[in-house]
Formats: C-alpha cells, sequence, structure tokens
C-alpha cells in the first residue's frame, strides 16, 4: 500500500514538474530569553529529497549559501552570529570540485538579539533549494518581529517600480516592463517535463534489462535453461510452472530493488553517491567482483542454502514449489549474477532517482526470466540455442574487464575529494585506452588466462568485438589532450582536471534578456532563451552532450539570437527592484533574481535547464524543452520552432 501511494505521488509529481516549486517552507518565531534578549528562530521544512545549504560556504562556491540580511534594527541589535540547531550533511560535488554541506528535513536557525521595550526587525533569508536533478533559482523570503507598540505604528513596505528599459526602436513601455515580459501560455512546457521523467525511468529499466541479458549468458545461468525447461515440458501443467517459475524470478530481483529503494529515498542516495568513503568502498567491491570474473576466486554463497531450499521445493510442489525453484536458482547463480546484481545496484544508487533500483532490478529480472517461458512455450526454439562452450567464459572476462573499467569511475569521485590528484583526467582515460587495448587483444587471442586454453582460430564474431574494443580505444586517444568525448563524459573526470585541453570559441552570445531582446529587434530573429545556472548540473550535462553538437550549434548560431540567462548570478543590479508575486513584495538584489523572477512571471516555471523559442515581441510558438540530452529530439524542436511564423 505504501508503494502505491508513492507511485501516485511521483505521477502527480511529474505532471506538476514544470510549474513553479516551492520545496522550503519557512516559519518565524521568536522567544523571550530574559527582558533585554530575544531569540529569533528561523525553521525550514524541507520536502523529501530536497536540500538547502549552509550558512557557511566558500566565496567561490557554485551554489548559493542559506543568507539572512537584517535591513531594519529599531531598537534592537545583534548578539554574536547566526548558528544552526542542526548538524549540516556534507558530500563532494564532483561537477564543481569542491564540498558541499547542506540540510535536509527540517533546519533551525536561531540569531540572539538585544532589544529595548519598543523594538521593530525586518529582513530576508535567501537560499537555494536543489534536489539531486536540479537546483531551483536563489529565492528570498521577508521576515518582521516586532513589539506590540512598534508593529502598530510600521508603515507598508514601499514598492519600487522595475525600471524602464530603452528598446531598439527607441519606444519606452509606460507601464515600466516592456511588452515582451509578458507572461505567455505555454501548455507544452509541462508535457515536455513529463516526457522526460518517463524516458529517464525507461532509460533505467533498460539498463537492467542489458544487465539481465549480461547474466542470461554466463556459465552459472545458461546452462541451466534447457535442464529446466525440460523439467517443466514433462510436468502436467508444464506451461503454467514455466510461467510462474518465471514470475517468480522476477519478483524475487525486483523485491530485492524495492529494498533498495525503501531503505534509502532520492536524498540519501545522492548524499552516498558523492561521498568519497561510499565511492571507495564501491571501487574496492567492483575490483574484488572483476577479480572474480577473470577467475582468481569465485563468489558463492553458502552451498547449505541451496541444498535446504531445494528440497523444499520437491517437497512443497505446486506454486509455492516452482516459486521455491526460482529462489534456489538465484542462490546457485550467485556466484555469476552476484557481481552483476552488485554493480548494477551501485550505479543506480549513485543515478539517485526515486524508485530507480526497484525500476533496475525489475528490467534485469525480465531479461533473466524471458528464456525460460519462452522456450517452455515454444518448444521447438531450444534447437537454435547456442550449446554451451568456451564463449561463456570470454563473457566472464569481459564482464571482469568491464568491472575494472567501471570501479575506476568511483576512485575518480573519491581522488577529487580528498585531492590526491593521481587520477586526472588524462591518467583516467589512459587506463580506460590500455584496458580496452587488452581486451581487443583478448579476442583474437593474444592473452589468455590461466585456466584458458589456447586460442587457435579467431570467429568473425571475435573479431568483430576486437574491432570494437580497438575503434573505442583509438577514439579516447584525442581526449588526452582534452577533446571532450561525449561518450565518456559521464564516466571521466571533468575537463578542469586536464593539464592541456582544446580551446572552443564561444559564439554570439548575450546574457541579459533586454540585450538580447534588442538585438532580435533590430536583426529580426528569433529568440533561443536558455535558463541556466552555475550550480545546475544537468545544464552542463546538456550543454556537454547536445550543444556541443555540429548541427546543433549551426542551427543555434545561424538562425537564432542566443540569450542565456543564469537564474543565480550574484553580480548586483545597479538598482534594487522590488515587485508585487502572488500578493507579496519580492525584493531583487542581483541579476539572477532577476532572471528567475522572469522565469516565473513569464514562463510559469522556475526550474533549470529550461529551453523556449521565442519571437523577436516575446511571444512564444508553443512548447518548451527541459533536461532531454537526445540530439535527436533537441534539433527536432528547434525545427519545429523554425518552421512557425
Amino acid at each position: 500500500m505504501k508503494k502505491f501511494f508513492a507511485l501516485i505521488f511521483l505521477i502527480v509529481q511529474l505532471s506538476l514538474s514544470a510549474q513553479i516549486q516551492d520545496p522550503v517552507k519557512w516559519n518565524f518565531e521568536q522567544r523571550k530569553l530574559n527582558a533585554e534578549q530575544l531569540e529569533l528562530r528561523f525553521v525550514a521544512d524541507i520536502e523529501s529529497g530536497w536540500h538547502l545549504y549552509d550558512i557557511s560556504m566558500q566565496e567561490d562556491s557554485p551554489v548559493l549559501p542559506t543568507t539572512f540580511t537584517f535591513e531594519d534594527m529599531q531598537g534592537a541589535s545583534l548578539v554574536g552570529g547566526m548558528t544552526s540547531q542542526n548538524e549540516a550533511q556534507s558530500m563532494y560535488d564532483r561537477n564543481f570540485g569542491v564540498n558541499l554541506n547542506y540540510y535536509s528535513g527540517q533546519v533551525t536557525f536561531v540569531q540572539k538579539v538585544q532589544v529595548a521595550d519598543s523594538y521593530h526587525i525586518s529582513g530576508n533569508v535567501r537560499f537555494m533549494a536543489c534536489n539531486d536533478e536540479t537546483c531551483l533559482a536563489p529565492t528570498a523570503r521577508n521576515f518582521e518581529f516586532a513589539s506590540e507598540e512598534a508593529a502598530l505604528a510600521v508603515s507598508p513596505l514601499t514598492q519600487l517600480q522595475m525600471p524602464t528599459v530603452q528598446i531598439a526602436d527607441g519606444k519606452v513601455e509606460k507601464d515600466g516592463l516592456p511588452a515582451y515580459w509578458s507572461p505567455v501560455t505555454d501548455e507544452e512546457g509541462a508535457e515536455a517535463y513529463a516526457e522526460v521523467a518517463e524516458n529517464s525511468f525507461w532509460r533505467i529499466f533498460f539498463d537492467g534489462f542489458l544487465a539481465g541479458l549480461l547474466a542470461l549468458f554466463t556459465p552459472c545461468v545458461w546452462p541451466i535453461i534447457p535442464l529446466t525447461v525440460s523439467f517443466f515440458l514433462k510436468r502436467r501443467r508444464g506451461k503454467r510452472d514455466a510461467f510462474v517459475y518465471g514470475a517468480s524470478i522476477v519478483i524475487i530481483y525486483t523485491f530485492v530493488g524495492m529494498l533498495v529503494t525503501y531503505l534509502f529515498d532520492a536524498s540519501s542516495l545522492n548524499a552516498l553517491s558523492t561521498s568519497a568513503v561510499f565511492n571507495i568502498f564501491c571501487f574496492l567491491l567492483l575490483v574484488v567482483f572483476a577479480a572474480s570474473f577473470l577467475g582468481m576466486f569465485e563468489i558463492t554463497l553458502p552451498s547449505s542454502w541451496s541444498t535446504r531450499l531445494d528440497a523444499k521445493a520437491e517437497k512443497k510442489g505446486g506454486v509455492i514449489g516452482v516459486f521455491l525453484m526460482a529462489a534456489t536458482l538465484a542462490l546457485v547463480s550467485f556466484s555469476c549474477t552476484g557481481p552483476i546484481v552488485g554493480t548494477l545496484l551501485v550505479a543506480l544508487s549513485v543515478d539517485g532517482a526515486f524508485l530507480a533500483p526497484m525500476i533496475g532490478m525489475l528490467g534485469f529480472s525480465v531479461a533473466l526470466a524471458g528464456p525460460f517461458t519462452l522456450f517452455a512455450l515454444f518448444p521447438r526454439w531450444l534447437d537454435a540455442m547456442p550449446k554451451s562452450g568456451g564463449w561463456m567464459n570470454a563473457v566472464k572476462v569481459t564482464l571482469g574487464i568491464l568491472e575494472l573499467a567501471f570501479a575506476l569511475k568511483f576512485l575518480s569521485v573519491a581522488d577529487l575529494a580528498y585531492g590526491w590528484h593521481i587520477l586526472d583526467r588524462e591518467v583516467f582515460l589512459s587506463l580506460w585506452i590500455v584496458l580496452f587495448s587488452m581486451l581487443g587483444l583478448y579476442y583474437i587471442g593474444k592473452i589468455r588466462f590461466a585456466h584458458e586454453a589456447e586460442l587457435k582460430n579467431v570467429s568473425f564474431f571475435r573479431f568483430f568485438l576486437a574491432l570494437l574494443s580497438f575503434a573505442f580505444a583509438i577514439y579516447m586517444l584525442p581526449g588526452l589532450w582534452g577533446a571532450p568525448l561525449k561518450a565518456v563524459s559521464a564516466f571521466a573526470p571533468p575537463l578542469t582536471t586536464q593539464d592541456f585541453k582544446l580551446g572552443n570559441a564561444e559564439g554570439n552570445v548575450f546574457y541579459d534578456y533586454d540585450e538580447g531582446m534588442a538585438y532580435a529587434r533590430q536583426h529580426d530573429k528569433k529568440v533561443f532563451l536558455d535558463f541556466s545556472g552555475y550550480g545546475c548540473v544537468n545544464c552542463r550535462k546538456m550543454e556537454a552532450a547536445v550543444f556541443a553538437d555540429a548541427e546543433v550549434k549551426k542551427m543555434l548560431n545561424d538562425n537564432f539570437v542566443v540569450v542565456t540567462l543564469y537564474v543565480d548570478d550574484r553580480t548586483a543590479l545597479p538598482q534594487e527592484m522590488e515587485v508585487q508575486e502572488n500578493g507579496a513584495s519580492v525584493r531583487l538584489q542581483t541579476q539572477g533574481e532577476k532572471w528567475s523572477f522572469l522565469q516565473r512571471y513569464k514562463f510559469g516555471t522556475n526550474a533549470q535547464p529550461y529551453y523556449v523559442v521565442l519571437d523577436k515581441e516575446g511571444k512564444t510558438y508553443g512548447g518548451s524543452f527541459a533536461y532531454n540530452e537526445s540530439v535527436t529530439d533537441f534539433v527536432a524542436f528547434l525545427r519545429k520552432n523554425l518552421e512557425k511564423e
């Protein structure tokens, strides 16, 4: 029942994800310590999966620390500094190369003040809310404390009008806001966000399915398939039992994913994935798995477990007996499936998405269970099934080398966290080049392990795999001199660790909305509006995977005025602005706050990345684009907007 409600909650979240998100609720309280001192309490209730950052951060931090500003102190003075009653959690952000302290759940900040009989205190708290996928723009909340006498005398804040903006044709809007700031209706925006989330879960399912296929071709599973199917075909209800057997495998492995989902929420998984200790543990674990696949030893469960379970399966019979047979398979095949399942769960934990472990294990179990059911329904297919042989050992060796390559990713995170600088990007890529070159040599028989016979003839399939391995190794070579290498960008250390890197000239991009719109009017061009953030991880992924594509670059440079707005830009505005939003006064002090207000006011959303195409008057053509690393989808989005007039 809890899982049902969790799924309903997820669906509701997806349908609303393009709307304004407000994951942090603030309560302001004052407590009297004595006749002359007060304790001001600022309580933040943070939604599950979200966090806000500590009040103490490095000056060059890519995220905004929680900041309290006291603007009006009548009859009051601060005593000491702001403190937190909750201990901040720490994580290493591998995308920016710094340690970040944050709070989740609920946090209470406390400030002591010295007060007279009559006092009035007002100000604001600025903060940035993030989850494991995105960061919202910096947000401000006003607070006010006063004695009873002072509260009656306080006049409301005077609203400042947005300064008028000079546009290209020399006209100035009378209401202070240019027409191209006016809100637009974009019904397709929500569809874009929901579509991306759906695609993300399909990707996780596919990753699990692929891992299940790999497990299927190991020596611990493949030879069992014909024996098990033959057993079911001899039974009176063989086809039904085969179906129950396959369903039982799905239930068993999916249950493992459900356990991980319940034990760790998305925020906890994200904290683990950025923990240096956790990443070192994952590195060592995968090295052990790799050694097992490469023949150094076998990871097995106690044989008594499978013996007892098999005996119970024979006694029970019926559906329960078939289920116990499936559980026996899970135990017997653990030496091959265990490392794959462990690696998959580690990868899904790093993904951090809610339900990811369960969906990934569902994909794994469907691939593993499929042949047992299909061969029972279509027995003639068994004749075409490849026979067991030395090729299965090649599968294990391949998995072992892939495990080593994947393990380096986790060691890289720990290396960045501790500042060892032993696995910078060049070293990482060099190791991957060597590993995949060795894999190619293994396929053509130039490398073999002690327990393997000498390879006398190379089949076409092994030759083809060797070709792929060598080609991938050569593909990575330019990365040693700073080439982006989109195919491995999710695994390799960031380019900032590269001693030498290729430069990329920046095109004609505006970082001010008003200037970009003025240029669009002058040159009669459409505007590609990009709401981004310095602390937006998915924005960096889009830039590496999509914006670096040659076709995308050409389309943007030739057809659009590109306007990129960083909603967390802390550059102070020449003049502060105060606007009315949802019936409350909102004071804008930085460039980022101005662009964040524009995104909320004009498009009704506050999540990044967010892409939309406008005409020179600021009207949308319909539709928006969110986080989706498909170049094909992004090109289709641009073409759709180019075709409209």
